[in-house]
């Protein structure tokens, strides 16, 4: 009987089995270790979602260990640099965290952040601007809500219906006049007062505020207040500035001898400080709040929480200080007398284009 030869099995035919028995071992161990890291990330490393809502008693110690452990926060912010430096030196020296200042406008802030969130990156921790900017960045779904103790000092017009970000301060456009090139019995009573040809060549306004354009018209009514400035250009012209502290400047040197949208806190300091400005505010006022808000993406969530909390605690006395209108409801009254509209961030961002339009059209470019 003849035998059935058996055909050499391959090296990789034995090896085989012992193979797949290695790579099954190697995945198992892989899948254990990515859920070992995860579960590790989640215990040190929580999100500003995480930490939001947070209310046990060591709260604020929580918050300090960690920002101490995260060693910096990142703030993106168009506040003047004296200004915000006087916050930055307070926070630094109270917590021991550095703060990373990015400075720019507001309009630079938002795109700057929304191009780095559409990208992935998430560089900021805090951001703090202007209320359009801020809502305008909160539409982009940026923020995460912070429930702290700190909102039950403030205003209640601080605090945003959606409280992903809440108002610093108030900033009040005030008209700065030069005090000696106008006298206080020259001054106008109100804007139809500076129809007066006695105006020609001596008013200016800021180039990006049709915010505050928009609030003056709707306040006076909006054919009327339309009317009422292609008015005041035709007939004594507006001098048109980049930049509320440049417009402030040039009021102190005669350059513009009564600008129309200086921000109250800045005429102040420069009056304190014995330049020759003063300011009052026209009826209808305008105020907008500056606001604050911490990234929803935030690398380092406990020191941008640390920071949110004392933007609305610490820093209003700071702010106080230095001459702004704080949005703690016992730091500081508003102007006495004075007539304020306050802008509805939400409104005037829904408005903004239209505003835009008259405001360059009638102000900022007449044709």
């Amino acid at each position: 009987m003849s035998i059935p030869k058996l055909k050499p099995m391959g090296l990789m035919q034995l090896l085989a089995p012992l193979l797949a028995v290695i790579l099954a071992i190697v995945l198992a161990l892989l899948a254990a270790w990515a859920l070992s890291m995860a579960a590790a990330a989640q215990v040190t490393h929580p999100t500003a979602e995480d930490l939001a809502s947070y209310a046990g008693a060591d709260r604020m110690e929580k918050l300090v260990a960690g920002a101490k452990k995260e060693g910096s926060v990142a703030v993106y912010s168009s506040a003047a640099m004296d200004d915000m430096g006087a916050i930055i030196a307070a926070f630094e020296k109270k917590y021991g965290v550095k703060v990373r200042l990015w400075r720019g406008s507001s309009e630079n802030i938002v795109q700057r952040t929304v191009v780095e969130a559409r990208g992935g990156r998430f560089e900021a921790d805090v951001i703090e601007t202007g209320a359009l900017a801020m809502e305008s960045m909160r539409r982009e779904r940026l923020f995460q809500e912070i429930k702290t103790p700190a909102l039950s000092e403030l205003l209640a017009a601080a605090i945003l219906p959606h409280r992903e970000w809440v108002g610093t301060r108030f900033n009040i456009f005030v008209a700065a006049y030069n005090t000696r090139l106008i006298k206080k019995d020259e001054l106008p009573k109100s804007y139809d007062d500076l129809l007066d040809r006695r105006w020609k060549g001596k008013l200016g306004v800021e180039g990006e505020d049709s915010d505050w354009f928009g609030g003056v018209v709707t306040a006076l009514g909006e054919d009327k207040g339309l009317a009422l400035f292609r008015e005041i250009v035709a007939a004594n012209g507006l001098s048109v500035r980049k930049g509320h502290t440049l417009l402030a400047n040039l009021v102190v040197s005669g350059e513009v001898p009564f600008a129309l949208t200086t921000y109250a806190y800045k005429a102040e300091q420069l009056r304190k400080s014995g330049a020759p400005i003063d300011w009052l505010v026209l009826s209808p006022g305008v105020a907008r709040f500056e606001g604050v808000g911490v990234a929803r993406r935030a690398t380092r969530p406990h020191a941008a929480i640390l920071f949110f909390d004392f933007m609305l605690t610490h820093a209003q006395d700071i702010l106080r200080d230095r001459d702004f209108f704080p949005a703690r409801a016992n730091a500081k009254s508003l102007p006495e007398g004075a007539d304020l509209h306050i802008l509805d961030p939400a409104k005037a961002l829904d408005d903004s284009a239209k505003w835009s339009k008259y405001f360059r059209d009638i102000v900022a470019a007449p044709r």
